[in-house]
């Protein structure tokens, strides 16, 4: 397994009972590796600020992530900027083995949970994994819809009144 890119190590045993705020920050040569792992465009910018807290073995951590990005256009490939202003709420617990098969429901409020081994958890690894998930899985320049008209590519209005849809009429109609 390779080291993440954005590493920032937090003891457990320096938390103590209390609450702590950690800031963290990406630097160059870690927000370009960064950008390369995700696909980026570039990553000009990658903060975080997160208040942890122990409970036994679990670490709660609320905080911010920042970024500034530019992810390529889905149609076109010119670059689409973007500014990340996320908040997350990251639930950190010892490492434990996975029965397969078993499916964990989660509901929209429920904390992320990120497992750990050893005494420590890496903060920014887990500020990067929120920025992956952050990040818009199909980024869209001003002109992508030109830009695909032009290639070709029917509009969803179009799609449903062109000839797929009268083959669709007919699939419906025969029950299959």
């Amino acid at each position: 397994m390779t080291a993440p890119e954005f590493s920032r190590p937090v003891r457990i045993d320096t938390l103590g009972e209390g609450r702590r705020t950690i800031a963290i920050e990406a630097d160059a040569a870690e927000r370009a590796a960064l950008a390369t792992r995700f696909g980026l465009l570039s990553l000009a910018a990658l903060s975080a600020e997160a208040e942890l807290r122990r409970e036994g073995m679990t670490i709660l951590a609320e905080g911010r992530l920042r970024a500034s990005v530019e992810q390529a256009c889905v149609a076109s490939g010119v670059a689409v900027p973007a500014t990340i202003d996320e908040g997350f709420n990251l639930r950190f617990v010892p490492e434990q083995p996975v029965e397969e098969g078993v499916e964990i429901e989660l509901a929209p409020d429920d904390w992320d949970t990120i497992d750990y081994a050893g005494g420590a958890i890496d903060l920014g690894e887990a500020a990067a994994e929120t920025l992956a998930l952050s990040l818009d899985p199909f980024p869209r320049a001003p002109d992508a819809d030109a830009v695909l008209r032009d290639a070709g590519v029917l509009s969803e209005d179009e799609a449903v009144t062109g000839p797929f849809a009268a083959l669709k009429s007919l699939k419906d109609k025969l029950g299959k």
